[in-house]
């Protein structure tokens, strides 16, 4: 169908409708409705055609914009760690950056003050953005005001006094249709009614269960019907009224828990919307923020051990390649000369060949040092490139760990911040069993009223004179201040779904989920153990293998010593040397890989005791508070300091939260504690290696 066809059909049913619409014959009007409908409901089963356009010249823009991927409008600076970043470092660059000789305290002090987002060593920022932890996190729980997770703030607000208000004016006129009930204006008069409205409402909510409310009302009517005392009048009145709950949902501790009950009993919407349970999921997000803490301040030291051992690994690819070098040029210069006993062509090529060996496993060493960086300044929150390259400066530990058993596992579940969260989880639970069990009993509530009633002729007036009456309604605002018309309510509602199947329900799916949550705790414990247990055998396998690599690493050293002395005699060939030299640069590399692997072992014990923040001289605390929030905490101060226990109410709360404890060891058993290793036994003397030197430039192969 073309476009001028289509405009040529619209005008037609138009036309149509403005013919049907002039048809003053009732049966007419229903034939031609229905004939409509008809037209309707056959357009809507047809099928849309095909818009076929005259020229797509004009429209061709429109389609290839409405195709097009949007992308939002966002004004964000760019970081300047980006911005500013050089080019990453490979292999092949040649450039002398300056060596930043970078300790684990001020890489700790620097992963913290960057890291506002935790960027762990392998979390992922890009694909859980929204998920990954932060420093704003506790505070976004305790502003929260969703249902399910609102903060201790969100909690408060339903103790805040409410004032509703309402406004409302109107006028009625209608034609009277009866002259008896007319109100005297006669068969075919015209009854006027002008109303208006006013209501205001002020409620406060206690934490005992109890609301408090003040009303204050007016109604305005006036009419034009005869023999009315005034033709216009306002009624209202001041109110007070309390409600108590006396069974279900009363109590401060439920109140506390779970919020105020509901005013429909049948509706229950949980039992976890009270303070008490906002600042327990507080704590809660408070844990898991630590938590991301722990596996970074984890991550920095293993990556900071690891970015050392590979200057190890690059300094001992470079002496054996330099080694290999040698060799090969000596052994070149022998094949040149000729005539020397025990030597054959093929040992210049074999240490040709072990030369570009070394120097590639000297180019790949340099190359895993520079991807180490990067991820340690990735968990840092530095650019890729600044400038300088980082170097540790710190050396390793290796001295001698002695543990005791029962200590350090006392310290796991006092400290495992896994198990604080899963007793603030029971905790919860328990609170909510509490407020649960007092939602099975009916619902009894003591109500109570007292109303002073307002009339009068005006709403205001100078005077209550009103030339009809002798008390004088003239002003209503005056009736409602003499208080002679006063009215009183009181009583009791009582509500029981019967069954209680609903609340009932609650308390058992309650009863369940505790009873899991403590299975949890317990399988939690055991596995803190068998961690704990891990981590006590990896420290003393490490501090072994430390020690017999050592020692290998020295018997490697004399047996190259041994063997060049008699490849320069004569008496051995070429061969022995080249693997010995092999043999002392895998040793080397397995000293240091022990070495390391024993200090992140023991970051690893640390870590399975929970105490990394403690060990790294961490402390976390929250921001400071506004001005008003210090005012009003010392106003408190002085009320509790004036106050003076009840003889008849319990003053003293329970205990909520407590502190960490800890079952010390006894004097007869043996601390954890620092071992030096005897001096005058050489299998047990540990290496002091210096700081790594920085990447060396290769040897020339000519």
């Amino acid at each position: 169908m073309s476009l001028n066809g289509g405009l040529q059909q619209l005008r037609m049913r138009s036309f149509t409708l403005q013919v049907v619409d002039s048809m003053p014959s009732l049966r007419w009007q229903h034939s031609t409705i229905a004939l409509l409908l008809s037209i309707l409901f056959m357009g809507c089963m047809a099928a849309d055609k095909q818009l076929e356009y005259a020229s797509d010249a004009e429209l061709a823009y429109y389609k290839g914009v409405a195709q097009e991927i949007d992308y939002p409008l966002v004004e964000a600076e760019l970081d300047d760690r980006v911005a500013n970043s050089l080019a990453p470092r490979t292999a092949m660059s040649r450039e002398k950056d300056e060596v930043w000789e970078l300790s684990l305290q001020d890489a700790i002090h620097i992963a913290l003050k960057n890291n506002s987002v935790v960027r762990s060593r392998f979390s992922n920022v890009l694909q859980s953005g929204d998920r990954s932890a932060s420093i704003y996190d506790p505070a976004i729980q305790e502003t929260g005001v969703l249902f399910g997770g609102r903060g201790i703030e969100a909690a408060l607000a339903d103790f805040d006094a409410q004032l509703n208000s309402t406004m409302a004016w109107g006028r009625n006129e209608t034609v009277q249709n009866n002259q008896f009930f007319g109100g005297g204006l006669g068969t075919g008069g015209t009854l006027v009614r002008e109303t208006a409205f006013f209501d205001s409402t002020l409620s406060k909510q206690f934490a005992s269960g109890g609301q408090f409310i003040v009303q204050h009302q007016w109604q305005y009517g006036g009419t034009n019907v005869p023999n009315q005392l005034f033709n216009s009048a306002y009624t209202g009145f001041l109110r007070t009224g309390y409600r108590h709950p006396l069974l279900a949902g009363s109590g401060t501790e439920y109140t506390r828990i779970a919020g105020p009950v509901a005013s429909r009993f049948g509706g229950i919407t949980g039992v976890t919307q009270g303070v008490t349970i906002a600042r327990i999921n507080n704590d809660i997000s408070i844990v898991d923020f630590e938590a991301n803490i722990h596996n970074l301040l984890k991550d920095i030291e293993d990556l900071y051990w690891d970015l050392y051992l590979n200057y190890r690994i690059y300094d001992t690819a470079v002496t054996a390649r330099n080694s290999a070098l040698r060799t090969w040029r000596e052994a070149k210069a022998k094949l040149d000369i000729g005539g020397i006993a025990n030597f054959k062509s093929a040992d210049e090529a074999q240490a040709r060949d072990r030369y570009f060996e070394t120097k590639a496993q000297a180019a790949s060493a340099l190359n895993q040092i520079y991807n180490i960086e990067s991820e340690l300044r990735r968990v840092l929150g530095l650019a890729v490139n600044d400038g300088k390259v980082i170097r540790p400066s710190d050396d390793p530990i290796s001295a001698k760990f002695t543990l005791d058993w029962a200590a350090s596992l006392a310290e796991s579940l006092t400290r495992r911040v896994e198990l604080r969260r899963q007793k603030w989880q029971i905790k919860s639970l328990e609170l909510q069993l509490k407020a649960a069990n007092s939602l099975t009993r009916p619902r009894l509530d003591f109500v109570s009223g007292y109303r002073v009633n307002g009339f009068g002729d005006r709403l205001l007036g100078s005077n209550d004179n009103d030339g009809f009456t002798q008390q004088g309604f003239h002003s209503a605002y005056e009736t409602l201040a003499q208080g002679n018309h006063t009215g009183w309510d009181l009583g009791f509602e009582f509500t029981m779904p019967l069954g209680f199947r609903s609340a009932k329900a609650q308390v058992r799916n309650i009863e369940l989920r505790l009873a899991k949550a403590r299975e949890i705790l317990s399988a939690q414990e055991l596995e803190v153990s068998h961690q704990l247990a891990v981590a006590f055998q990896n420290v003393a396998v490490q501090y072994l293998t430390a020690k017999d690599n050592f020692n290998r690493r020295r018997a490697a050293l004399r047996r190259v010593e041994l063997n060049a002395a008699e490849v320069r005699a004569g008496t051995k060939t070429l061969d022995l040397l080249l693997r010995a030299q092999a043999s002392l640069a895998d040793a080397e590399v397995a000293y240091f890989r022990s070495l390391t692997g024993y200090n992140k072992a023991i970051n690893e014990l640390n870590y399975r005791m929970g105490m990394l923040l403690e060990h790294n001289n961490v402390d976390l605390a929250e921001g400071e508070w506004t001005d008003a929030a210090y005012h009003q905490a010392i106003r408190r101060a002085w009320a509790r300091t004036h106050a003076f226990d009840s003889m008849k109410l319990k003053t003293a709360p329970e205990d909520f939260v407590g502190g960490g404890f800890f079952v010390g060891p006894s004097e007869t058993e043996d601390v954890p504690m620092v071992e030096e290793l005897p001096p005058n036994q050489l299998e047990e003397q540990e290496a002091k290696p210096v700081v790594p030197p920085a990447p060396a430039a290769a040897e020339s192969d000519e």
